[in-house]
């Protein structure tokens, strides 16, 4: 019987297809940090659960909650990934950034992310805001939803 494997690249790159990513570095904990970004820009970023990253190392769960925002009618949906849990990181290779923000189902604009960009600039806390490509991102399989 023939064995069927699933290539992990090819669902990786459909899912990073016409997305934008931000790394964000800021002192404050998840759950303040996006009770700044729902009060300073108008976002209605809540916790879910469901697609909570689950990431087994060393024998051990780690557990990086999502938040996630969609304004209907449109097709754009905006993730807030915590980087790090208990010492271990969803993307080690940027371990000095806090919050990764993820805007992916239709195609962003240049001015539309810088224009977000500033504004995160603006929220209290916020240290550094800046655009990761696909090329930077070693682990993108661990933000696949």
């Amino acid at each position: 019987m023939k064995k069927l494997t699933l290539d992990i690249d090819d669902i990786t790159d459909d899912f990073f297809t016409d997305t934008r990513l931000l790394g964000i570095v800021v002192s404050a904990k998840n759950y303040r940090f996006c009770w700044q970004v729902n009060n300073t820009l108008g976002y209605n970023f809540r916790l879910d659960a469901d697609i909570e990253i689950e990431l087994r190392k060393k024998g051990r769960k780690y557990f990086f909650p999502v938040y996630h925002y969609h304004e209907p009618p449109g097709f754009l949906h905006q993730y807030i990934y915590h980087n790090h849990y208990e010492g271990e990181f969803l993307l080690p290779e940027f371990r000095h950034i806090d919050f990764l923000w993820l805007m992916k189902g239709e195609f962003v604009e240049e001015e539309q992310c810088q224009q977000v960009i500033q504004s995160l600039k603006n929220i209290t806390g916020v240290q550094l805001v800046v655009e990761l490509t696909n090329e930077q991102i070693k682990n993108k399989g661990n933000l696949v939803l």
